[in-house]
């Protein structure tokens, strides 16, 4: 859904480039080999899954679900998650908080389609499952956490769930994340993985989420895995502060989902000591992965980075990034790679003159793709920087955009062809905070995506 990513930074130093890779893919073969290049687990653990038909009795129309199983050799005391903040959570979220206060972790089932969310017998039918697992992994009840993503208010398939949760396990195996991640897919055009090498050991992490994102997590599922040996409270500690850098910036559409997840699990098969390594290697792979769910976002065709600095208190900075990207008519103009920057100032000044209206802005100035357009109250443009703009937008474009026979509009891609963005940086001038943001244009396939759901 209309995308867009906040990265807050106290200063310069933060606001680099997002993500830390600089990657192009000509063909999906080419990018399914990287990601399987960046899949191998962490020592301890193993992945499986199973698929299988299902009718919804709330939609009679055949469907498929897959079931994603993540399990530890051992189970571990050093794990940690944090869920949505949405008052009307999913029964996962209500059964998972439960999970936090259990000794030991030792496995995460995770369903994609439904979401289990506000049905009748919710959370009975999540527990059912996680008590599934437990007797095919000999663990407790209590030591597996369970994850649902998909339709809202739609009840789960138990009795096909429980017949399938034995092949799950039965397919376990620790020889890559990757089929985890194509597992936990509903609406995303294509799985994700990142790592980070910390030490003799590893983080690996993959993410699903394409829409329902705003700040306090997103329509996201995340599973974090590491052999570092890092204690239960200081694991707690860092994901909280990784979560509140990167997932908990996001904004795709302002709506809060009802299922947000992340979880972290350590194996604790290396020992290590150097917790600053480590926590910057855990916030490297959150930020990675934050904007692999905007650029695979639903519709998304042109990811835009706005940098704001100069400004008065970092919460303002923060605000002027999401106004514009949040901004539906400049959105629009990117996603028609039409240089309309009218539209990105009066997205500022609306917002200022909302929230902040003494805020002095007779010293602001902004460049797009390094041409300056705005400086000294007045736009600074040019039949030359036009030209400039539109290449400069349409360098960024990830697809062409055109509609079926039937005249449904969808991505032509299954895969990220690069890592460019719409390059935007605003100076405010009275200030010293600074704010990076990441956003999205506003698309026919957004709507086209939206619009037929769950039909």
């Amino acid at each position: 859904m209309f995308q867009f990513l906040l990265f807050l930074a106290a200063g310069a130093a933060h606001s680099s480039r997002v993500p830390s890779t600089d990657l192009t893919f000509a063909s999906r073969d080419e990018h399914r080999a990287w990601l399987a290049a960046q899949a191998a687990l962490p020592a301890g653990f193993r992945v499986g899954n199973a698929r299988f038909e299902f009718t919804p009795r709330e939609a009679p129309k055949p469907s498929r679900m897959t079931l994603t199983l993540l399990a530890l050799d051992e189970p571990t005391p050093s794990f940690a998650a944090m869920f949505t903040r949405n008052a009307f959570p999913g029964a996962p979220i209500i059964v998972g908080r439960r999970r936090l206060m259990e000794p030991a972790l030792g496995a995460v089932i995770i369903n994609n389609k439904i979401s289990n969310v506000c049905a009748p017998g919710g959370v009975e039918a999540a527990e059912n499952v996680c008590a599934a697992v437990a007797r095919e992994l000999k663990l407790t009840p209590g030591q597996v956490l369970p994850s649902s993503t998909g339709v809202i208010g739609w009840g789960l398939p138990l009795e096909a769930m429980l017949r399938e949760v034995p092949a799950a396990a039965a397919s376990l195996s620790a020889a890559s994340i990757l089929p985890a991640a194509e597992g936990i897919v509903t609406t995303d055009l294509y799985p994700k993985i990142r790592r980070a090498s910390v030490g003799g050991g590893s983080i690996v992490g993959i993410a699903k989420g394409a829409g329902m994102i705003e700040p306090n997590l997103a329509t996201m599922l995340v599973y974090l895995l590491t052999d570092i040996a890092v204690p239960r409270a200081e694991l707690r500690q860092m994901l909280a502060r990784a979560v509140d850098a990167s997932f908990n910036a996001i904004s795709i559409d302002s709506d809060t989902s009802t299922s947000d997840t992340v979880v972290a699990l350590s194996s604790g098969r290396v020992p290590f000591s150097d917790w600053g390594a480590f926590e910057r290697g855990l916030h490297q792979v959150c930020r990675d992965l934050a904007e692999d769910v905007v650029r695979n976002g639903e519709g998304v065709r042109h990811v835009i980075r706005v940098t704001v600095r100069n400004a008065a208190s970092l919460g303002l900075a923060r605000s002027i990034g999401k106004a514009v990207v949040n901004g539906p008519l400049f959105k629009c103009a990117v996603a028609g790679n039409d240089p309309n920057v009218g539209r990105l100032i009066q997205a500022i000044g609306k917002h200022v003159g909302a929230t902040a209206p003494g805020t002095d802005l007779s010293r602001l100035r902004a460049r797009m793709g390094g041409v300056e357009i705005f400086a000294q109250g007045a736009f600074q443009l040019d039949p030359g920087k036009e030209a400039a703009l539109v290449a400069h937008l349409r360098g960024a474009e990830l697809y062409t955009s055109r509609p079926s026979a039937d005249g449904v509009f969808s991505a032509p891609i299954d895969f990220p062809p690069h890592e460019r963005a719409v390059e935007l940086e605003i100076d405010i001038g009275n200030g010293a905070a600074s704010a990076a943001v990441v956003g999205g244009d506003l698309t026919h396939e957004y709507v086209s995506e939206n619009a037929d759901y769950r039909s």
